[in-house]
């Protein structure tokens, strides 16, 4: 498929949900840490299962009844440092978080937003599993608003804090496993305004909404600490939202794909009208294949027979070559239909004639279709799904029902961001019930004190900041921006300012601006580095017991093996701090190997006498103060000196 989409011409309109773990001492609405678990720590465990309750008006939202009638139940891992009765919710939540609240009114005053009277925490039913309660506690702050990028202003429709999920560790069948330490991190999210056009512009409204995140000052790093959800929809199409979009580089073609698939779903609808088709009249009933299958070398339909499994379909009269229909790279509208049936059912795919004969089914066993529902090969379509009888007819059901909105067009749908940009339906939009309010939380007044306070945590314009680096620790504009722009800002001014007249800014800024990000190029897992150990191997570079040029060598060893303490590494690879009395002796031995050379040369041999050094030395030295120290002894041995 090599369609180059012109997105003004298709309308392209993209609003971003991004969602920021805020740095406070404790959780949202409880005193627990807000922070991860360890993964030794001692922990209980408990199972539910949830299910959907009507809003005040009598309504059940369609997302919460969606996740319900799946019949999963959930086993919570409870740390006993990192939950409490609030997380399992056995005891009310305590009041808001002052200090997550000033931070995100700090953050939503940068923004130009109008922070609210009061803010109100609301419940917004998920029932996933991803909270104990079934409902997510959120809390509007301010509204409106907006942010300049690249010469553009972009709305912003809310800052609104909230608490974290629960970590999903896994699932298996009908069974999801939940951890607890991440339920009730207090969350800014802020969303904006459709004003995006583009796919790159989504990106760097994303970076630039990021940068103020940290420039707050309060804010988690690392992976999974900021999430992007992403609202795209073109002209004829419909607001999909796409979750789980969990890099920035991973934005711009999210936003690509979810256009292009809009965009070929219409093409679909056509393609249904040229052909004069009416759902009702297309597809049949659901027809009982098994017989056809007797004896099948399929795997797959053997596996589910032998279990007393059955073959269903249904006919798709005129529809040869839909299933089949591309949508995006390497996913089809038979894709689609099989991630429905998946979800509704719990069946594991489904096979349809534009791909057969495959997966084991012959020729003939096609045929055999054909001729049982009365198809003609050259017009006609079919789906088949092998599972229990019940379970396969509530898929081909699901299928049904996403080809009749084929025929409308594209569905409202939330769905999940694969690695390629890819998306696959994940469950229905929710609906306008799925939020009430809570009853065990007073509101909070916002008060002029209350924003004269949050004054402080107002995120600086970044080219003041600039400034500020570049005056205060030494450093060029060109290194202060990419400090600015980077995640590591904050231990840079703590280290700048710790280390000042042991360790130049400049230097300091190079770990975090080259030595890391040639890291990351080779693939080398950074992001695992603690800031811990961050801290430690730069603490050892002032003190002279590792020298400069070993901290590429240990952070590449740090980043492999996270739980190791540098120190430890640091004396595995022999790159302990050498005195510079040791250093004189390498530097003295080092002449007198190479003393033909150094008598011929004079002050040439400079380069192979430090060469020879610092492969002895080998990163246990600072290399400036190696190269002071070769100079003096090879003037010794030189009139004109070195």
């Amino acid at each position: 498929m090599a369609e180059k989409l012109d997105y003004r011409e298709l309308g392209l309109k993209v609003g971003l949900e991004l969602h920021q773990q805020l740095a406070t001492t404790h959780k949202l609405f409880c005193g627990c840490p807000a922070e991860l678990a360890l993964e030794d720590e001692a922990e209980d465990r408990f199972i539910r299962k949830l299910r959907p309750t009507r809003s005040e008006l009598g309504e059940i939202d369609p997302a919460a009844l969606f996740e319900w009638k799946k019949g999963r139940k959930y086993i919570y891992d409870a740390p006993i440092n990192h939950s409490c009765l609030v997380e399992a919710d056995e005891e009310p939540p305590h009041p808001l978080n002052r200090e997550a609240l000033l931070v995100t009114l700090g953050f939503a005053l940068s923004l130009g937003s109008k922070p609210v009277n009061e803010v109100y925490t609301m419940r917004k039913i998920v029932i996933d599993g991803s909270n104990t309660s079934g409902f997510q506690r959120t809390a509007l702050v301010a509204l409106g608003g907006s942010i300049e990028v690249e010469g553009k202003n972009i709305g912003i429709q809310t800052v609104v804090l909230e608490e974290d999920a629960s970590r999903k560790l896994g699932e298996k069948d009908l069974v999801t496993n939940y951890k607890l330490d991440r339920l009730g991190i207090p969350l800014i999210e802020v969303a904006t305004a459709p004003d995006i056009q583009s796919p790159e512009e989504a990106r760097n409204v994303a970076y630039h909404l990021g940068l103020l995140f940290r420039l707050t000052g309060k804010v988690r790093r690392g992976i999974g600490t900021i999430r992007q959800d992403i609202n795209v929809s073109i002209n004829g199409g419909a607001i999909t939202e796409i979750k789980g979009v969990q890099t920035l580089e991973l934005i711009p073609k999210a936003v690509e794909m979810e256009a292009l698939r809009q965009y070929r779903l219409l093409k679909l609808k056509a393609l249904l009208e040229e052909r004069h088709l009416v759902y009702s009249n297309a597809i049949t009933e659901i027809h009982d294949l098994t017989r056809v299958f007797t004896g099948t070398k399929s795997k797959i339909v053997s596996r589910t027979l032998k279990k007393g499994g059955k073959v269903l379909g249904i006919a798709l009269r005129g529809m040869k070559g839909i299933p089949g229909f591309e949508l995006t790279p390497g996913r089809r509208f038979g894709t689609e239909l099989a991630d429905y049936a998946r979800f509704w059912s719990g069946v594991g795919g489904l096979f349809h004639s534009d791909e057969l004969p495959a997966y084991g089914i012959t020729e003939q066993e096609v045929e055999k279709v054909y001729t049982v529902l009365g198809l003609d090969k050259e017009q006609d379509a079919f789906i088949l799904v092998a599972d229990e009888e019940e379970k396969a007819a509530k898929a081909l059901k699901a299928v049904v029902d996403r080809i009749k909105q084929a025929f409308k067009g594209v569905p409202e749908e939330t769905r999940q961001c694969l690695p390629d940009g890819t998306t696959r339906f994940l469950r229905p939009r929710p609906g306008s019930a799925r939020m009430y309010p809570e009853t065990d939380i007073p509101p909070t007044p916002i008060t002029i004190h209350l924003l004269k306070e949050a004054e402080r945590f107002k995120p600086p314009h970044p080219s003041v900041l600039v400034k500020q680096l570049s005056d205060n620790y030494g450093i060029n504009r060109q290194l202060a921006l990419q400090l600015v722009r980077s995640p590591y800002l904050d231990i840079y001014t703590l280290l700048a300012e710790k280390y000042r007249g042991k360790l130049t800014g400049t230097w300091i800024a190079s770990v975090f601006t080259n030595i890391i990000p040639m890291l990351r190029g080779e693939g080398v897992p950074v992001d695992q580095i603690p800031e811990s150990a961050l801290k430690e191997i730069i603490d050892m570079v002032a003190k002279g017991e590792v020298g400069k040029e070993a901290v590429e060598e240990v952070l590449r060893k740090i980043a492999e093996k996270p739980d190791r303490h540098p120190r430890e590494i640091v004396e595995e690879l022999g790159l302990t701090g050498l005195s510079e009395d040791d250093v004189r002796k390498i530097v003295i031995e080092t002449i007198e190997e190479n003393m033909n050379a150094v008598k011929e040369r004079g002050e040439r041999s400079f380069g192979l006498v430090m060469g020879k050094v610092m492969a002895k030395v080998r990163g246990r030295f600072d290399g400036k103060k190696i190269a002071e120290i070769v100079r003096e002894e090879l003037s010794k041995y030189s009139p004109r000196g070195i």
